[in-house]
């Protein structure tokens, strides 16, 4: 069988800036922020990031990275050099996990560990057999989630065994909704159209991402327009697409494992982990076939609670009121 490519999904590099200071719009929009001062940073966690590699001498991730390999040819094909040379990994790892250390960016995990799995070349082509080499790879070091921002055209069989393998071992596997096919058109792409996976499409802060309209298979959506993120050589850069819904995905799912494990006493199973995170979106008047569940909302379930609690709160206050009008008359 010949071994079929897949490429970065959908993305575009705005701008690259050498010094920033600020938490990213995408990370305050989901609500990481209330889930860090719940104590939840991603802690015990370990996410393999399947993409072009990373800059492991970034400042806002050396500390994140744990460690790593590479199933390209780049570097001779040797396994121990994860080196980025596109800037899409780097970019993706950033919004995961960007160090909380007064500096640059905080991604919306800042304390997860990461494994840095290069599957894609600097011209952002991966093959088939290299995505699934880094699946099993990633079961085999018992990692807790994946994180792939890429996507091809072919329904391979055995790429699709390799996301069962890893959801039978409680690995949770986020990938890209939407990529474009030879002709430029949106598309729904592989393994994001697979039922064990999560797939994410991207959304543009209430206006939608128009690609989102034309996708099959659509779990949620989450930020991806205008994200900053890390970038090469110690920069940063803000991008836009799928690529970019992807993380914060991801990342959101390393707090929620930390926010679950204490509420129920014990890990969750993969299918659990994922009804706990499509409870916690909100779809705003959209449609499944445009948003999916809905938008990745980490305070969904507060926002229910308090507004259940002021309807009680309400219907208290008006049971008094009537009983003081009844004494009165």
């Amino acid at each position: 069988m010949s071994d079929s490519t897949m490429k970065l999904a959908n993305y575009q590099l705005i701008e690259v800036q050498k010094e920033v200071y600020k938490l990213p719009k995408g990370v305050d929009l989901i609500g990481a922020s209330k889930l860090w001062e719940q104590g939840e940073k991603g802690r015990g966690v370990t996410i393999a990031v399947i993409d072009t590699g990373c800059d492991t001498e970034h400042i806002e991730l050396k500390d994140r990275i744990i460690g790593g390999r590479n199933f390209t040819e780049e570097d001779e094909g040797n396994a121990n050099i994860y080196k980025d040379y596109n800037g899409h990994g780097t970019h993706v790892c950033g919004t995961i996990a960007a160090s909380m250390n007064g500096t640059g960016v905080v991604g919306v995990a800042p304390e997860v560990s990461l494994i840095i799995l290069k599957a894609s070349n600097k011209k952002g082509i991966a093959r088939y057999s290299s995505i699934i080499n880094a699946i099993y790879y990633s079961i085999k070091i018992k990692v807790d989630i994946i994180s792939l921002s890429l996507g091809g055209e072919a329904d391979n069989e055995m790429l699709h065994e390799a996301i069962r393998e890893a959801i039978r071992h409680n690995i949770l596997v986020v990938c890209a909704a939407a990529n474009e096919n030879a002709d430029g058109l949106p598309m729904i792409s592989y393994p994001a159209d697979y039922d064990e996976c999560i797939s994410v499409g991207s959304v543009d802060y209430g206006n939608l991402n128009k690609q989102m309209k034309r996708e099959r298979h659509l779990d949620l959506v989450a930020p991806g327009v205008g994200i900053l993120s890390t970038y090469l050589d110690g920069t940063y850069a803000k991008m836009s697409g799928t690529s970019m819904a992807v993380p914060h995905v991801t990342g959101a799912l390393a707090l929620l494992m930390n926010y679950c494990k204490k509420e129920f006493g014990r890990k969750l199973t993969e299918s659990e982990m994922y009804a706990q995170l499509i409870k916690r979106t909100i779809n705003f008047g959209y449609t499944p076939a445009e948003v999916g569940n809905g938008c990745i909302f980490l305070t969904a379930i507060d926002l229910v609670r308090d507004c259940y609690n002021q309807t009680l709160n309400d219907i208290e206050k008006c049971k008094k009121d009537s009983s003081k009008s009844d004494k009165s008359t």
